[in-house]
């Protein structure tokens, strides 16, 4: 892990800017932290961290003032980082379904998330090595936000990972559903309830398929940007629910 920028912003919150070998990432530590912090791995969609940025710092900036530092990668395929050739079909093959008021197909969904999930797990999973290798970062470690299927994955995967705070509103393929059976940490899931490119009954069905003991649902009115105000304390990484899970889970 490299640093190439760092800056304090106007609350304390220090951010620095980091490559992982050619991923790039951002980190955001507590300014007046004295020991080691644990850390929210924010997720998001694959837009870009540029375009991301504004509401990534806003969701650190909340993790930040519960103690918590907050780190996230950019996405396999998305920003500066090389496009795949099969990502874009099938990106096209979807917005094709979409403008033809067409079911969106098994075979689409699969196209569009497995692959991105078997290549963004495991750079998450070698972010958060050289994270946790870090003086200033310490556990536990939660997961929060991002595309659904990707943190499914690294929830059953990841045994450092002890909380998630998961947003359902993205495509998930169907065997998705299985591991999602096998996950059993606390989740959070937030749910736009009118979200126009979710199918909400799907987010139904995932919810109750996960394996967790400790779960909670946690939907809104409104389509997918429209999280209302009072709800911001439940968005994925400024979550109360996910920092109290992931300090009773570390004991």
């Amino acid at each position: 892990m490299r640093f190439t920028t760092e800056q304090r912003l106007d609350d304390g919150v220090i951010e620095r800017e980091f490559t992982l070998g050619e991923i790039p990432g951002i980190l955001w530590t507590p300014g007046s932290a004295s020991a080691a912090v644990p850390l929210i791995l924010l997720g998001h969609p694959p837009l870009g961290l540029r375009k991301m940025h504004p509401r990534l710092v806003a969701r650190a900036r909340h993790a930040a003032a519960d103690g918590f530092a907050a780190a996230t990668i950019e996405l396999p395929g998305s920003g500066d980082r090389p496009r795949w050739a099969a990502a874009e079909r099938a990106r096209a093959d979807l917005r094709r379904a979409l403008e033809a008021g067409e079911p969106v197909s098994d075979e689409i969904v699969d196209a569009l998330i497995l692959p991105l999930v078997g290549e963004a797990v495991p750079e998450w999973q070698a972010a958060l090595d050289a994270l946790l290798s870090l003086p200033e970062i310490g556990g536990p470690v939660g997961y929060s936000g991002g595309v659904i299927s990707v943190g499914i994955r690294l929830a059953l995967v990841e045994p450092r990972i002890v909380a998630a705070g998961l947003f359902a509103g993205s495509f998930v393929p169907r065997s998705m559903f299985e591991e999602a059976r096998q996950v059993t940490i606390p989740l959070h899931v937030l749910l736009q309830w009118d979200d126009e490119g979710n199918d909400r009954q799907a987010a139904l069905d995932l919810f109750e398929a996960f394996g967790s003991k400790e779960k909670t649902l946690h939907a809104n009115m409104g389509g997918h940007t429209g999280v209302p105000q009072f709800a911001g304390g439940t968005q994925p990484g400024s979550s109360p629910g996910i920092c109290a899970s992931a300090r009773t889970s570390n004991g």
